[in-house]
């Protein structure tokens, strides 16, 4: 590997991690705080509402920011504009979070901040399709994942952390995205692509992109459908983990002060998975088996505290699940990138397929507090979230181009 690739490798990884806190720490802990705060006797019904508003935002943003990065011709290529842009729009729409103090001033917040953080993630997922051969996709998705995941679970130590100080994390968290993004751009700068020709914009071509159609892109479907149904079912729990330890586990204010604790021991779990996982998937050129065991041991640990509702068993289902959505996340994003359909459409067609990465992680707490309504009980979440999970394995099976 080049020097150049070794330092895209590390840049994509803290690039994701600047992003992903916020996604770990935003949905799941710091607006869960808030909504609380604001209307205590009705938080799983009115945090539902804003993560499923701000999860149609984010469905409608990635694909969008796509197609106009990959229509995009400047001296600093398709990306660079985008990413900095959806960093700067969306950090100041955290602090206007931070200084909520209604439901509709947090949804309307909300929206932004998905918008626009949508609108750097996606060009930046397609930076590594773009540079990278793919021989070396097992370790950049590795590293990716890594970032994502590390992110995602540093976000609700940090969430939980910093819940009595809202508006500092979500200044903290604004600038670290955007000077991280900054920098990434300084350091792996892209070619000046002004030269390169533009196909002619077709609305409806377009619209169609948001129809994954399993006839004409089968492999593209299975792969799209099985990172859905793995990121829902995993994320069903961590949505929702302030209001389990609460009410389910019975810890009640105590409850926070226990998730960064669960945060380590998933922590441990993912950095034990994925360091191997990608590697060893470039090594054999398999990917499907890698996702199937990831799926299983992510169902084993979500039926651990159904079991028994207790906190060993939480830190159980951490760990172990730690070890699976870590191994999962490191071989997904190489199989993706190798069943996408056209070579010039990158961003936008990773920017469908993120929607099955960056919906569940919003639209997740919706359906948990749908879910917990409907069964007026959160034990019914770790059976269903065990289901799904599996389903989500078993759709990866058909897809033909990758083993």
């Amino acid at each position: 590997m080049t020097g150049d690739l070794r330092r895209l490798l590390w840049s994509l990884l803290v690039a994701n991690f600047s992003i992903f806190i916020i996604w770990g720490s935003v949905p799941t802990i710091l607006l869960a705080f808030q909504v609380q705060g604001i209307d205590p006797a009705h938080k799983a019904a009115q945090l539902a509402l804003i993560t499923a508003v701000g999860a149609l935002c984010a469905t409608v943003a990635q694909p969008i920011a796509g197609v106009i990065s990959d229509r995009t011709r400047s001296r600093f290529g398709k990306r660079a504009r985008w990413m900095v842009a959806g960093a700067f729009v969306g950090g100041l729409a955290l602090v206007g979070m931070g200084l909520a103090n209604t439901i509709v001033q947090l949804l309307i917040g909300w929206i932004i901040v998905q918008v626009a953080y949508n609108f750097a993630q996606g060009p930046l997922s397609a930076i590594m399709p773009d540079r990278t051969p793919t021989t070396v996709r097992g370790t950049f998705s590795a590293f990716a994942g890594i970032g994502l995941m590390v992110g995602s679970v540093a976000g609700q130590i940090v969430g939980a952390t910093l819940s009595g100080h809202i508006f500092g994390a979500y200044l903290l968290m604004a600038g670290l995205a955007l000077v991280v993004l900054v920098l990434f751009l300084v350091f792996n700068p892209d070619v000046d692509n002004r030269a390169e020709p533009r196909a002619p914009f077709r609305l409806g071509d377009f619209l169609r992109t948001f129809w994954v159609s399993p006839r004409q892109h089968p492999d593209f479907f299975w792969g799209f459908t099985g990172r859905l149904l793995l990121y829902v079912g995993y994320f069903l729990i961590s949505g929702y983990l302030l209001y389990i330890l609460q009410d389910y586990i019975g810890l009640g204010k105590a409850g926070v002060g226990w998730i960064p604790f669960l945060g380590v021991a998933t922590l441990i779990g993912i950095v034990a998975s994925i360091a191997i996982a990608g590697p060893l998937s470039d090594r054999l050129q398999r990917r499907k088996i890698f996702v199937v065991i990831a799926a299983v041991l992510v169902a084993v640990a979500l039926a651990i505290p159904f079991i028994s509702p207790t906190l060993p068993a939480m830190f159980a289902f951490a760990l172990i699940s730690g070890l699976g959505f870590g191994a999962y996340q490191a071989v997904d994003t190489a199989l993706v990138s190798e069943i996408l359909p056209a070579r010039d459409t990158f961003a936008k067609d990773l920017g469908v397929v993120n929607i099955a990465q960056a919906l569940p992680q919003t639209v997740a707490p919706a359906l948990a507090g749908t879910i917990v309504v409907l069964f007026h009980s959160y034990a019914a979440l770790f059976p269903i979230g065990a289901v799904v999970v599996l389903l989500g394995a078993a759709a990866i099976l058909p897809i033909k181009a990758v083993r």
